[in-house]
């Protein structure tokens, strides 16, 4: 399989509140030459850089020191283009981690050094290292990256990094999660970050790896679902287009391809009215006509007239089985525990549905990853859930789709953002 590093890579810094992740940022902005002067200077203070604020940009992030909000940076080098997402370290805050991940291509997962017991060689990872490193392996981004910080501040960061980097590699063995690399380095100093080690020492830390952006320059973008059957959720029905050289009069439905792809001639069935067609003429983004792929945005004319609005799917004749019951696995965002009984309403592509909540199967042990009995999951917990939906939706497994096997649970009452959904 081919690995695609020309297209610009979306990363997520992740991890604990205050390993860095901010400075880190920072570190990457300014030592790849993607910072102003006259920007460096309106983060300086008492004559010294603060790399945190080139990303905390909200006035309660400066004020508090903390990032609440994810803050998206773009920066390139001479090798590839980046999107930077800088995801809030505070449990409060896990929903927007969550939302930053399920977009990412690769996460770089922050561990301070000085917070831990480094001089033993079985220490114990901070709580909110473990869960972002599981939510960004539930979440199925492709590559893991533990980045160990603050190695500056600690008397002895060889023997520190050997035994942080162990803590990692049996904590990610045990939890299956695949790891393409554990790197030393310290943000604050740009030991590691975007030049290897120290100046004076090309072996630091008994590492003698590429440095962390030389990492990220190589990893892969998510790959699209091409190859998974064609489904398309309709976002916006453009009715009766004046433009008789793209639409000839007929309606066009435009959404981004969820699976597979869509090209004239096609035949396309309608869920959930069950209603069949062809597809007549299918416009790109710039409405230019031709063939859209899994990962695009495009509007498609059907031969006839048929009753669709926002949430219906196109999809490929019988190639996605309709569910109303269904079995996931949960990471709850709200304040308010996960309850059995209670009733939420569930986003899929475009489509609401009512779904209640049958059953808490188990939740998952953040110290030990083992299963437990669980009658409620708290904030920030991740669970096995069984869900009855209102109205039935067309859905794959998460493991098979990241866009066909997600949901979002939205408190009816609140409206506020409940859970990350991910279908077994």
């Amino acid at each position: 399989m081919s690995i695609d590093t020309a297209s610009a890579l979306r990363f997520i810094t992740c991890g604990s509140v205050d390993d860095g992740k901010s400075t880190l940022i920072g570190r990457l902005l300014v030592d790849s030459r993607a910072v102003l002067q006259d920007q460096l200077a309106s983060v300086s203070r008492s004559g010294e850089t603060d790399l945190a604020l080139l990303t905390d940009g909200l006035s309660a992030e400066r004020e508090q020191g903390i990032t609440i909000d994810v803050a998206y940076r773009y920066f390139a080098t001479p090798q590839r283009k980046f999107i930077i997402g800088d995801a809030p370290g505070h449990e409060q805050y896990t929903r927007n981690m969550v939302t930053a991940a399920s977009s990412a291509d690769a996460a770089v997962v922050l561990v301070d050094a000085t917070k831990l017991d480094w001089r033993q060689s079985a220490l114990e990872l901070l709580p909110q290292t473990r869960r972002h490193s599981l939510l960004a392996h539930l979440l199925r981004v492709p590559s893991i990256v533990f980045a160990v910080n603050k190695l500056d501040a600690i008397e002895d960061p060889t023997l520190a990094f050997e035994h942080i980097a162990a803590a990692l590699r049996g904590f990610a063995a045990a939890a299956r999660i695949p790891v393409k690399a554990i790197v030393p380095l310290s943000a604050l100093k740009g030991w590691n970050v975007v030049d290897r080690a120290q100046a004076a020492s090309p072996v630091w830390c008994g590492y003698d790896g590429p440095s962390l952006l030389e990492i990220l320059q190589e990893l892969p973008v998510t790959p699209t679902e091409s190859a998974q059957p064609f489904a398309f959720p309709v976002q916006w029905v453009e009715k009766f287009s004046s433009s008789a050289d793209t639409s000839q009069g007929r309606r066009v439905f435009w959404g981004r391809v969820a699976g597979g792809a869509v090209a004239p001639g096609q035949e396309v069935t309608v869920f959930p009215s069950g209603q069949s067609a062809r597809v007549a003429q299918v416009l790109d983004h710039s409405r230019k006509p031709g063939s859209v792929e899994a990962g695009h945005s495009g509007g498609i004319i059907l031969d006839r007239e048929l009753d669709i609005s926002r949430g219906d799917w196109l999809l490929a004749p019988e190639s996605i089985a309709p569910a109303r019951d269904i079995t996931a696995t949960v990471a709850w965002l709200d304040d308010e525990p996960l309850l059995a009984g209670r009733v939420y309403w569930a986003l899929h592509g475009h489509r609401w549905v009512k779904a209640r909540v049958k059953r808490i199967v188990h939740r998952l042990d953040i110290a030990s990853l083992a299963p437990l009995e669980a009658s409620q999951l708290d904030p920030n917990a991740i669970g096995l859930v069984e869900l009855n939906l209102q109205e039935p939706i067309a859905a794959l497994p998460f493991a098979q789709s990241r866009n066909l096997g997600a949901l979002v649970l939205v408190d009816a009452a609140t409206h506020k953002t409940s859970g990350a959904v991910l279908i077994q």
